[in-house]
């Protein structure tokens, strides 16, 4: 059987952010609702980076299997010039076996990550969140802002990265192209302040946010602690807050919760919810605009899958991408 084969510009014009977005929400409540298998993981470091393997099942008009592997080598952009993370998905049908199509994983990892962080600010950020700050001015930084505005009023974006040059650029092209004000700061601690959205998304290995960084009433999306070794968040700034997952079990082994629980800051029964569980009705999400809520984003194979398997049925209604048959001897 055919086989697709989709390089990155073919999934950037197969996959909208308002697609993702319905897909990943979608993906959250099934699997709060155990109407599909929890995602599985698999981390592998080597001496200058880590590989993760991630795969998950996921049901629509026929059975996905997804199984998508990444490479983080922080390195790369300053010494080799290549991307800090390269990968591929494979598509599969869940039923049969047949491999239907292996794409490439970084515009997906992108759009999935953006379109969650939008999705958890839809039931977790105040309803007139109007200014955001965002931590990290590259590509993942550019769709959340965009992704954000898909679900809240976001009229006003502070913009602040290490690298005050990345800040400045990221500032001035979306200021054009979302015609909002978007500011690069330098002082961090009173733009998070003066925000209802904080958004990081770094590769930190230490934590840069703290308890006294934040107002009443903040939804802060912890999105870059995808590694053992990342973190972003004081770990006092978890647990003195109502604390959401994508997939509990996943944070408490690579996400802001690994670290929260590591120096005994909290237990996993503090965790408040998963975020498909708020979605799915089971648990209210913010109760009052007091609350500051986390949301604990690891990125999970079931936003994988949820994209891939869009790319993949309108790549074959569009006669898109090269085709490959394996079983060919």
């Amino acid at each position: 059987m055919d086989m697709l084969i989709l390089n990155r510009h073919d999934v950037a014009g197969l996959l909208t952010l308002e697609e993702c977005i319905a897909a990943v929400e979608e993906a959250f409540k099934l699997h709060a609702e155990r109407k599909v298998k929890s995602p599985k993981l698999l981390g592998l470091h080597t001496q200058n980076g880590v590989f993760h393997i991630k795969a998950g099942i996921l049901h629509s008009d026929r059975t996905y299997f997804a199984a998508k592997i990444n490479s983080n080598f922080q390195h790369n952009m300053s010494k080799q010039r290549l991307p800090v993370i390269q990968g591929v998905i494979v598509v599969c049908d869940g039923d049969n076996g047949e491999v239907l199509a292996i794409m490439d994983s970084i515009e997906i990892t992108i759009l999935r990550t953006g379109a969650a962080t939008a999705v958890a600010a839809k039931y977790l950020a105040i309803a007139d969140a109007g200014t955001a700050t965002i931590c990290g001015c590259g590509n993942q930084g550019r769709v959340t802002v965009k992704a954000l505005m898909q679900v809240r009023p976001v009229k006003n974006v502070y913009a602040f990265d290490i690298d005050k040059s990345i800040a400045e650029k990221f500032a001035d092209e979306l200021t054009h192209e979302l015609n909002i004000p978007v500011s690069a700061v330098n002082d961090l601690e009173s733009a998070v302040r003066m925000s209802s959205i904080c958004v990081t998304c770094t590769p930190s290995n230490q934590p840069f946010l703290k308890p006294n960084n934040v107002s009443a009433g903040t939804f802060i999306a912890a999105v870059g602690a995808d590694s053992e070794a990342k973190q972003e968040l004081e770990p006092g700034l978890l647990s003195a807050n109502k604390l959401v997952t994508d997939i509990t079990g996943q944070c408490a082994n690579i996400g802001e919760l690994h670290h929260a629980l590591d120096r005994r800051f909290m237990t996993i029964a503090d965790v408040y919810a998963e975020l498909g569980e708020i979605i799915a009705g089971k648990k209210p999400g913010r109760t009052s605009d007091a609350e500051v809520i986390i949301f604990d984003s690891t990125g999970t194979a079931l936003q994988d899958v949820a994209a891939a398997s869009i790319v993949y049925q309108k790549a074959l209604k569009k006669n898109i991408g090269n085709k490959m048959d394996f079983s060919i001897r």
